[in-house]
């Protein structure tokens, strides 16, 4: 059932987006590198690997470059029109087509690097790995703002991400693993375009007050962030 609603989603909003899909990628194609899509290999269903569809935000080779494969505040490696495209999240419509092809779902866990999935414990690994990654998640809504969350660290961003964010960003997935349904995805659906829209409501609490707590450092950081 939820296949159905991810083909019948995906293609209208592949119709809807296909006009700011051409003038980003004119746009894009006439600045910083001069190329439209960036792809890259992330885990998926069963953790197999497929290639990700992203419009292009950063230098290329930008992970083999200082920061590696994590993208900080400010980052220099990120294009200017990029900085637009990542803030308003326009950069994850090409994912669309991933939907579409159903290497991804609309809701889901991210999909992550090869190297990031890794850092997740053997057990939320298994666990992730039995349903398709998505476009937006549980974890995508309170780490929607993560490189600026990073940045009230007092670790570096890299050790940042492995210690404090993927602990507590497994939990949240491995729950909506655990919780799919068809409520369920409608409700993330409908909260993504909330935060898209208003970035500093907290109300995910208030709808989902039986999530995983987060831990005394997440909590921490959240509050060192204005954020509770």
């Amino acid at each position: 059932m939820l296949r159905f609603f991810d083909i019948i989603l995906s293609f209208i909003a592949i119709v809807l987006f296909l006009p700011f899909f051409l003038i980003i990628s004119v746009v894009l194609l006439c600045t910083g590198e001069h190329q439209v899509l960036y792809l890259q290999n992330r885990v998926g269903r069963g953790m197999k690997l497929f290639k990700v569809f992203k419009l292009t935000t950063m230098m290329k080779n930008s992970e083999k470059m200082e920061g590696g494969e994590i993208t900080h505040e400010h980052d220099p490696r990120v294009l200017p029109i990029g900085a637009f495209l990542r803030r308003t999240k326009l950069n994850e419509l090409p994912q669309l087509i991933n939907i579409l092809k159903g290497d991804m779902s609309f809701v889901g866990h991210r999909p992550l690097v090869p190297s990031q999935f890794g850092m997740y414990s053997e057990e939320i690994q298994q666990k992730l790995a039995t349903i398709k990654p998505g476009l937006s998640g549980i974890g995508s809504i309170i780490f929607r703002d993560e490189e600026h969350l990073m940045s009230f660290s007092e670790l570096g961003y890299n050790e940042c991400f492995e210690k404090i964010i993927t602990p507590y960003k497994g939990e949240l997935e491995v729950w909506y693993t655990e919780n799919m349904s068809i409520w369920n995805y409608i409700k993330i659906i409908l909260l993504t375009f909330v935060v898209l829209f208003k970035p500093d409501a907290n109300i995910l609490k208030s709808v989902y007050p039986q999530l995983p707590k987060p831990n005394q450092a997440m909590s921490d950081l959240l509050k060192k962030s204005g954020r509770r």
